[in-house]
């Protein structure tokens, strides 16, 4: 049995916001969600297993027709997000086109969440929903035994004219059961970040699913319920980064510093081992403290992403993020006196904003005073309570998303929230933001004073030119 994992080109990426070619320009990370699957079906079968990440090598279709010629896959898995689906049906026709026996899987958070709509897409013959490993595993080992998975629980697929839904995968407490992702399957020594200061990056998950509920975020298919790795298993894959001559590691966990002890016991973990390698993390203003900071400078993390997201406690109520602006200055503020660099997430358009507060939330960006500073416009994506309130209130007037799943066409726009300010209106403000923050002079010695490397200087110098000629659509 011959496996290949496709992460699909981006060329035909759905974009709201303006300031995309920002997020372009940050670099490339390893499709982590793939590389877990991979080295899933890798350690526990003794199948071939390839994975072209045609993102990172910047490759279309027709040379991935040439590597599905080569190779002659039994199974095809893609990784499948709302704003690729363009990109990963021309992925599903290449495939199904280049070799119509091979069985075409998608999996990933869109199908999760339209699972009815995908399925009746021409050329998928099963959707993984939930988490991916094991049903994935579960699914070419019926596969290559002729017989049909209907006890692979977190399955959908068609037989004869039907749907069949096998029920919810199951969420696993174990994640250290878990091999780590099989980064060896990929170049993974080109993968970069405008925001580190080293390279080569990667990519790293320490927990799954997150207990918080802001309206305007959902990961369906990791749940709701925060499931965590052993601080031991943490660093012991951090370890084996560092072998493979990483030299930074962003850990996507959606919220890191949820369980302080665990943080605490990685940060240990991590300094007695003597772990060199840096690395960064997500977390709310509401989990971290003075203690954990410190442990986390101390263990050579350098970086803290917060979700800030707006400049009044209004707008924040507002999105269900639970935090305070007291929290967020002292959050700031902590991190900087134990010098950790901090990147800030604000949005603009959200339910009931004016634009007094839209510059607020540009003030408290320069007051502030993070390394770096991410705007965008809200964007109700499928599956928020954000899109789903503003269907039910007929706010939003159509469920275009559903629309999109049944028939993903390149040109679609997803809408902004339908408030009193215009696109327009809207992407102005994102303009002015970004010049405001990036282009002031102090800020731009100080990027100069902390660059370590040409490398580095290179890659923030190119970022930089891109944000100041971001312009209004």
């Amino acid at each position: 049995m011959k496996i290949l994992f496709i992460n699909p080109p981006a060329k035909n990426e759905i974009s709201a916001n303006i300031p995309s070619v920002v997020e372009k320009e940050r670099g490339y990370t390893p499709p982590l969600g793939l590389l877990y699957v991979a080295a899933y079906v890798k350690a526990n079968t003794d199948y071939e297993v390839r994975l072209i990440d045609a993102l990172l090598e910047n490759i279309g279709q027709e040379q991935i027709k040439c590597l599905m010629a080569s190779f002659m896959p039994d199974v095809v898995g893609i990784t499948a997000l709302s704003m690729t689906m363009v990109d990963v049906m021309q992925t599903v026709q290449t495939a199904k086109t280049e070799h119509p026996g091979a069985k075409v899987v998608l999996g990933g958070p869109h199908p999760h969440l339209f699972p009815e709509e995908t399925i009746n897409l021409p050329g998928v013959d099963y959707i993984v929903t939930g988490e991916g490993e094991i049903a994935f595993c579960d699914l070419v080992r019926s596969l290559d035994a002729g017989r049909e998975p209907v006890d692979v629980k977190g399955l959908v697929y068609r037989l004869g004219g039907r749907t069949v839904y096998t029920g919810e995968s199951l969420m696993h407490d174990d994640l250290d059961r878990f091999p780590f992702p099989a980064r060896q399957l990929v170049n993974y020594k080109k993968y970069h970040s405008s925001i580190a200061a080293r390279t080569p990056i990667t990519t790293m998950m320490t927990s799954r699913g997150c207990p918080f509920s802001c309206s305007f975020c959902d990961r369906p298919h990791l749940g709701k319920k925060f499931r965590a790795r052993s601080a031991g298993n943490v660093a012991e894959e951090m370890e084996h980064c560092q072998e493979l001559g990483i030299n930074e590691i962003l850990f996507y966990d959606d919220t890191f510093t949820i369980d302080r002890r665990r943080v605490l016991e990685i940060c240990d973990r991590i300094h007695r081992r003597k772990i060199r390698v840096h690395w960064d993390i997500r977390s709310r203003v509401d989990t971290v403290d003075e203690e954990m900071i410190r442990a986390l400078s101390r263990a050579n993390c350098k970086r803290i992403h917060f979700g800030v997201e707006a400049g009044t406690e209004r707008i924040i109520n507002g999105l269900n993020k639970g935090i305070t602006l007291e929290q967020v200055h002292k959050a700031f503020n902590t991190a900087r006196r134990h010098g950790i660099s901090t990147l800030a997430y604000f949005m603009i358009g959200n339910p009931g904003e004016t634009a007094r507060d839209i510059k607020e939330t540009i003030n408290l960006a320069l007051k502030l005073k993070p390394d770096y500073a991410l705007f965008s416009i809200l964007v109700p994506y499928p599956g928020t309570r954000v899109y789903l309130e503003g269907l039910k209130e007929g706010i939003i007037a159509g469920d275009y998303w559903r629309d999109f799943a049944r028939s993903p066409v390149a040109g679609f726009v997803p809408g902004y929230w339908p408030g009193e300010l215009s696109r327009g209106y809207l992407e102005g403000f994102i303009v002015e933001a970004y010049k405001k923050f990036y282009s002031r002079p102090e800020y731009i010695l100080k990027q100069l004073l902390k660059t370590k490397s040409p490398g580095e200087l290179f890659r923030k110098a190119r970022t930089g030119w891109k944000v100041l000629k971001i312009k209004g659509k």
